[in-house]
């Protein structure tokens, strides 16, 4: 499973990459303003030095929801560099556009999906990624990951090509659980990947280990 970073903040993206684990970035109009990038030559170029810190696939969203402006402005996104992923609503125009995307060699992740359906949709289309939203899932009552797995199997059975993108994630157990469910990337919160590292067993043997090593010394 592939790891995502799901923020725009550099310095995030930074130390996630340090570790020396990170796949990509993903990010959307709401984290690019949580950092205080405005006006499209400032996002443009947020972009950029994202993708030029990290040798993954960077998810770049547009913000068009008609089909002749959404290809435009994808176009321009991916014209920024060669690891961009114009990231594209689960709407109608968002759909056709996916489609237009396949053919015309532009990838796509195809963003906001909710239910097998839609997730079936944006295959057929020919996504390259296709990110459900764990976390808000869970927050309405349904099982975020049952959703994963039914995916999974559905996208098994018909020999669907696009990567599971789990998404919404809210701590460690959800990577693990996406894991366990066969998504393809789990893109998280930098919390959420440092969360994997701890436990407190980790921390109790490291201390009697420095501890007898103090003996020698």
């Amino acid at each position: 499973m592939k790891f995502f970073i799901d923020t725009a903040n550099l310095a995030q993206i930074k130390e996630a990459n340090d570790l020396g684990i990170l796949d990509g970035v993903t990010t959307n109009p709401s984290l690019m303003a949580k950092e205080g990038v405005k006006g499209n030559d400032a996002v443009m170029q947020h972009y950029k030095t994202i993708c030029e810190m990290v040798d993954g696939d960077i998810s770049a969203e547009v913000i068009s929801t008609d089909f002749e402006n959404i290809i435009a402005e994808g176009k321009k996104l991916a014209a920024i560099h060669k690891n961009i992923v114009v990231k594209v609503p689960m709407i109608k125009d968002g759909i056709k556009a996916i489609k237009w995307f396949s053919d015309n060699g532009i990838r796509t992740n195809c963003t906001l999906v909710f239910s097998a359906g839609q997730a079936i949709l944006a295959a057929k289309a020919g996504a390259t990624y296709m990110s459900p939203f764990i976390g808000r899932i869970d927050d309405s009552g349904w099982d975020g990951m049952e959703l994963i797995h039914q995916i999974r199997q559905i996208y098994s059975i018909q020999g669907f090509k696009t990567e599971i993108l789990a998404a919404s994630i809210r701590n460690p157990n959800h990577i693990i659980k996406c894991a366990e469910a066969g998504a393809d990337v789990c893109t998280c919160p930098l919390d959420s990947i440092l969360g994997l590292l701890k436990h407190p067993l980790t921390d109790i043997g490291l201390a009697k280990f420095l501890e007898d090593a103090q003996k020698f010394a």
